[in-house]
């Protein structure tokens, strides 16, 4: 019997890869996150800074939405519309700031703690199965 395979895109997930290590997220049903995906795969060359977030200023616009300014969490991915930033958030300082949800890294945002600036790459999540 002859096996028959198919890339099947899972709706608005990505994959995040730096430092040799992939991490896998969801991102919000949203204009900007849905503006990203289109966009993907995306190279971007991040700054760690603060202690608390890898952070680019994206090469491109972003539809204007509401910003909200409550608590993040570890693995959230934002964006700053005053800074036209993304960020991966790896820490928690407590600080609240105005900034978009995009979406969440199911686990493993913790590593950027440790790395310095670098590229990351942010490409859509594919599976493959069975037809």
């Amino acid at each position: 019997m002859k096996k028959i395979f198919a890339l099947v895109l899972l709706s608005l997930m990505i994959n995040i890869t730096a430092n040799g290590q992939v991490l896998s997220a969801t991102l919000d049903e949203n204009p900007v996150s849905r503006e990203l995906y289109e966009r993907l795969p995306l190279y971007l060359n991040m700054k760690n800074l603060y202690g608390r977030e890898m952070s680019c200023v994206l090469p491109y616009r972003v539809p204007e939405v509401r910003t909200t300014a409550t608590n993040y969490s570890i693995g959230d991915i934002i964006y700053m519309p005053h800074r036209r930033s993304l960020a991966i958030l790896y820490s928690q300082n407590g600080e609240r700031f105005r900034r978009i949800h995009l979406g969440h890294i199911d686990a493993g945002a913790e590593m950027f703690a440790t790395t310095g600036d670098m590229e990351v790459i942010f490409t859509v999540a594919v599976d493959e199965q069975d037809l």
